[in-house]
């Protein structure tokens, strides 16, 4: 959410930036906001006038009762019962306008960074460098589930009749490969001194609209029938929802923080070929990363973030390469962001393994967090990203250390978490 002042003082670069992002059936949302604000400090101008009257006529009253005027202070005092039913009237409108702006400010979306390129959509995504030498092996590499189901590792007919479509078993040595990445990306953000913590995995809507828009919210997020109860999407919302209504010192930031929970998604909408198996599920498991600090040190911490995310990939043999976002590719709280994608020898492309997103004060604004300053409190920035999510980032694991004789090939930086193996699946 971006501040209302800004509405207010250039209302045509927040027009600008409607267009940018090809939302344009949004633009009458800033005349729309505009109108209702002034009715609004209109409706609080008077709240004040009525609340000055009022107590300068109940000032009298006192005066009035000890000279013995007992009847024009009663008089005065019908005029003070006056205003106040005035100023109940007054209070409920100003509530309701306040409703109405914060609603269409929370639809109008973030501005984007200069840097960002103009497009409609992920189509129009940048490639900013390659990081590896993408190999295509001269052996055939079969698809994701089908290696999983040679080394016995996964039972997707199960899942099927036990949760429907969009779940998994995994099994054996799969699922300790998986537990194993989890492992390794936890530590290795550790490393970067980033504080480990496991958050709730479920989050009131307050929270749930503070970290997100309301189409997001929508395409991604069960409710917990009865409740004011959402399972998360993505750890990020519960770690950035911690700080939620509060006053940061200056001395403590920046936050960094690693999380590890499930997630669970809706996923809706048809997905290709390509997407079946464990590539677009209802619910993996993911360690991500937040950060939280002063507004001017955001962009260090957007560039740091993503590069440890390519770091840990090319510590397991992964090629990747990053995509700047397009303007019509980012979400209405995101300011900036790029896509890390690792490199599929099956497919002989890059996929998406993960996101990195600097919302600037968006998130903040909504939820209230503020930094103490000398000169006031303002609002911290807040930045995301995905370490590692498997299953998705199993599939670029697999397909890149995929032997000639269908075992798999476990990088060095992985063995002491896979009890020391440095291949599983030699016997099959």
């Amino acid at each position: 959410m971006i501040d209302i002042k800004l509405v207010r003082e250039n209302p045509e670069m927040v027009k600008e930036n409607i267009k940018k992002k090809f939302q344009d059936h949004k633009l009458e949302l800033v005349d729309k906001v505009l109108e209702l604000d002034k009715k609004n400090r209109e409706v609080k101008l008077k709240g004040d006038e009525l609340r000055s009257s009022r107590n300068s006529l109940s000032s009298q009253i006192g005066n009035l009762m000890r000279s013995g005027n007992r009847e024009e202070a009663e008089k005065i005092k019908a005029k003070v019962n006056e205003i106040n039913q005035e100023l109940v009237n007054n209070e409920k409108l100003e509530q309701e306008l306040d409703a109405q702006v914060k609603e269409i400010m929370m639809k109008i979306p973030n501005i984007i960074d200069d840097s960002v390129p103009i497009g409609k959509d992920d189509s129009e995504n940048v490639e900013v460098q390659k990081y590896g030498e993408p190999v295509v092996p001269d052996y055939e590499i079969p698809y994701h589930t089908e290696i999983m189901e040679k080394l016995s590792g996964i039972d997707l007919d199960a899942a099927r009749r036990v949760a429907g479509n969009g779940f998994y078993y995994l099994i054996g040595d799969i699922a300790r490969l998986h537990s194993a990445v989890i492992s390794y990306a936890r530590d290795f953000m550790i490393n970067k001194g980033f504080t480990y913590c496991i958050p709730p995995f479920m989050i009131r809507s307050d929270v749930v609209t503070g970290v997100m828009s309301f189409e997001e919210m929508d395409a991604m997020m069960y409710k917990i029938e009865g409740e004011d109860l959402y399972l998360i999407g993505t750890s990020e919302h519960s770690m950035i929802g911690k700080f939620k209504d509060q006053i940061l010192q200056k001395q403590n930031l920046p936050y960094t923080m690693t999380s590890y929970s499930p997630c669970f998604r809706k996923e809706k909408g048809a997905h290709g070929i390509e997407e079946r198996g464990v590539y677009r599920i209802h619910q993996f498991e993911k360690q991500e990363m937040i950060v939280v600090c002063e507004p001017e040190d955001s962009y260090e911490w957007y560039n740091k973030m993503w590069s440890y995310t390519v770091e840990l990939f090319r510590s397991l043999d992964i090629p990747v390469r990053t995509l700047e976002c397009c303007s019509g590719d980012l979400a209405d709280l995101k300011a900036k962001s790029c896509d890390v994608e690792a490199w599929s020898p099956r497919q002989k492309k890059y996929f998406e393994v993960g996101s990195c997103s600097n919302l600037t004060d968006a998130q903040s604004r909504r939820l209230g967090i503020r930094i103490k300053g000398e000169k006031g409190n303002y609002f911290a920035h807040t930045l995301n990203n995905t370490v590692v999510a498997p299953p998705r980032m199993l599939i670029a694991f697999l397909e890149n250390n995929y032997n000639a004789d269908g075992s798999i090939r476990i990088p060095e930086a992985l063995r002491p978490y896979m009890g020391g193996k440095s291949v599983i699946g030699e016997n099959i």
